[in-house]
């Protein structure tokens, strides 16, 4: 049988794994960060009403630039991220990777470097690597925050062309301060004029505020942000960023023709029209958040500080300890992530019911091991 490695790939992926969280049938299933709550039934019913009319002109290729689409996502970020945004500002794709994958072909790529601080969106580093482009692991703190005089160091030693900075944080669910990016776009900018790229997959569910302001006067400055999250949308794949206008026509140079369909943009304008209720969701989730934050504490558990729809939590000890954790959270029927951070697990916030369920099979387990 013939292997990957045995094909003529290029010499960076050989040996690599495929991005993916385990897909099993259990009764309660919280490793992929999703939102818990199905979509209202008058948001499908018009989503459906907007894909039928979509529907009428599919032997004609969509708006190649999405204009409807990105008015309508600038007016979300105007209206709910305290900084005003117009048409030229706002780009979209199909899912937040995709906006990842078009930075790096545009402004990384063979010959150039990428840096993110890890533990973080392993995404970053997959994508940097199949665009060709050089991975850097930069510095964090112990408690996951970023090191701000280390992360400067590196960026001063290896100037990037491309810098990443995750807030909230994935896997470990920590924020990171405005003037901690301020800090290091100044620092990358003055070791090289690199792209600065924030982002802000989970920014609906953090206690502060979004950074999109910061990206006033800072050229080199992108937010990135999703609908998979606050939106109920995982399924419809639709990932968008606010820069310089510059940035949107840069991006455009490397997107595939028509990337957006019609169906999807239909969908998402569809889902934008419902924005009010959907962030009702967001909040009853920011509470379950908190709640498991402070049942797991109580429970005996460490808990890294979140401001994200799920938590990581531990600390268990000793080679291969968290994964056997994982195992026995399994058996009791909760499916939650194992990311790979020593020690560490990570639990998205679910129902009530589901949370519930979670936390009966924690404190069961701190029950045996105290037996």
């Amino acid at each position: 049988m013939t292997r990957i490695d045995d094909l003529p790939v290029r010499d960076e992926l050989r040996g690599k794994s495929p991005y993916g969280a385990p897909q099993l049938d259990v009764p309660v299933r919280l490793n992929t960060n999703e939102n818990p709550y199905p979509l209202p039934e008058p948001l499908v019913e018009r989503i459906a009403e907007r894909v039928r009319e979509a529907a009428r002109d599919l032997n004609r290729y969509p708006d190649r630039d999405a204009v409807e689409l990105r008015t309508a996502l600038a007016r979300y970020l105007s209206d709910t991220a305290g900084h005003e945004v117009a048409l030229a500002d706002v780009w979209a794709a199909n899912g937040s990777n995709e906006v990842i994958q078009q930075l790096l072909q545009t402004f990384g790529g063979p010959g150039r470097t990428a840096i993110g601080f890890e533990p973080s969106y392993s995404m970053h580093g997959l994508i940097a690597r199949g665009t060709g482009t050089g991975w850097i692991s930069g510095p964090r703190n112990d408690d996951f925050t970023i090191d701000v005089e280390a992360a400067k160091r590196a960026l001063a030693e290896h100037r990037p062309d491309v810098v990443f900075i995750t807030t909230p944080n994935n896997p470990t669910g920590t924020a990171v301060p405005a003037e901690t990016v301020r800090a290091l776009y100044d620092a990358a900018q003055a070791a090289k004029p690199s792209l600065v790229v924030v982002d802000e997959a989970y920014v609906e569910f953090s206690h502060g505020a979004s950074l999109l302001p910061l990206i006033e006067g800072r050229q080199n400055l992108v937010v990135s942000r999703t609908m998979s999250k606050a939106f109920g949308a995982a399924g419809l794949r639709l990932g968008y960023l606010a820069a310089d206008p510059a940035v949107v026509d840069a991006v455009q140079l490397v997107r595939l023709p028509y990337h957006l369909s019609a169906v999807t943009q239909a969908t998402a304008l569809a889902a934008l029209e419902h924005t009010d209720t959907l962030l009702k969701y967001v909040e009853q989730l920011k509470a379950e958040r908190d709640r498991l934050v402070a049942e797991l504490r109580a429970a005996g558990y460490e808990v890294t500080e979140s401001d994200a729809n799920f938590v990581q939590f531990g600390r268990f000890v000793g080679e291969g300890a968290a994964h056997e954790v994982w195992r026995k959270i399994l058996d009791r029927g909760v499916l939650v992530r194992d990311n790979g951070v020593p020690g560490w697990l990570r639990v998205t916030a679910g129902t009530p019911d589901e949370n519930d369920a979670f936390l009966d099979a924690v404190r069961e387990l701190k029950k045996e091991r105290h037996a």
